[in-house]
């Protein structure tokens, strides 16, 4: 037991998959306007039958048609054809995608599909065994319309907009961030920074915020995903964004647990469950609390640190 605890407390663990969010697909956005915009669509190649999930229209319809436009919904990437089409892809957790020279080869079990244009070919791969990724060719504003999980675009909205939006129910501000009927395009990682940045702790309730802490919290949200979206559009500018990751060095805690905080210098503490994930700052988001991990606190029970003074005296013994 001690030693998986000071496994933990030190640092060593596998870092989950994650999805990627709004700042990540406005990056692909970016990278594809180029690329593929006006003009034809050569042909879609799928290897794997599991990933198209409607037959109407017939996913040959689209061959041929010029892209016109280029939308993300959710977490969503949207191609938009001509004759009012539109190619729909989640990534979902280990979907990502590539830009290849004319005709690539769907090489590896990995390599779910191509999108052939006359610069280059889209390709879609997917990590791991399990088949997520998600392909639809829909037709006309309803048929996008039924994609959209129907949270808000935070991007621009007013504060109390979002403030309506996120306190219509009662959730932890974690999971208020992160539901897709709630809020649009956030998942793990930038709820993670955004409460950061706005000094408050992912349990926190809604129902209990303050009007200073919804200020806080809205001038974070806008703040992080402006300043992440524009790092890494530059990014797709210079080249396709061929590594997409939730786990950059940049990002104040996110990804770091065991690292100091780049605010107060404290190490980045995280509660860990089933794949995902908390990451936070006990000095800086719940006033030096330690927040219980669900699978460690069961097994340490009454040893559990509160504070970060009782962790730093676990770690001496």
């Amino acid at each position: 037991m001690k030693n998986r605890f000071h496994l933990r407390i030190a640092g060593v663990r596998r870092q989950a998959e994650s999805m990627p969010e709004l700042p990540d697909i406005a990056a692909y956005l970016t990278a594809l306007e180029p690329r593929v915009l006006g003009v034809p669509l050569l042909g879609v190649r799928i290897a794997n039958a599991f990933l198209l999930r409607t037959v109407d229209p017939p996913v040959g319809e689209a061959e041929g048609q010029i892209v016109r436009k280029l939308r993300r919904v959710g977490k969503r990437i949207c191609i938009g054809l001509e004759n009012d089409m539109w190619l729909v892809l989640h990534l979902m957790i280990a979907g990502r995608l590539h830009w290849r020279g004319p005709g690539a080869k769907l090489a590896g079990r990995n390599s779910l599909a191509a999108f052939d244009f006359p610069a280059g070919s889209l390709v879609l791969t997917e990590a791991g065994s399990k088949r997520r990724a998600s392909l639809y060719l829909v037709r006309g504003g309803a048929g996008l319309a039924g994609m959209d999980p129907g949270g808000l675009e935070v991007m621009g909205c007013g504060a109390e907009v979002f403030r309506t939006a996120l306190s219509r129910e009662n959730r932890t501000l974690k999971r208020a961030l992160t539901d897709p009927r709630i809020v649009s395009g956030i998942g793990n990682a930038y709820s993670d920074e955004i409460l950061h940045g706005a000094q408050l702790s992912p349990v926190a309730l809604t129902g209990k915020m303050t009007d200073e802490q919804w200020e806080r919290l809205y001038r974070a949200t806008q703040r992080t995903l402006a300043d992440w979206i524009a790092r890494l559009g530059a990014e797709a500018l210079r080249e396709f964004p061929e590594k997409v990751t939730a786990f950059r060095p940049e990002m104040a805690v996110h990804g770091r647990f065991g690292l100091p905080c780049p605010r107060c210098g404290q190490p980045v503490q995280h509660i860990q469950y089933a794949d995902n994930e908390t990451n936070y700052c006990a000095q800086c988001q719940t006033g030096g609390k330690l927040l219980a991990d669900r699978g460690l606190s069961r097994l340490l029970k009454s040893d559990w640190p509160r504070t970060l003074d009782e962790l730093e005296a676990l770690k001496r013994k």
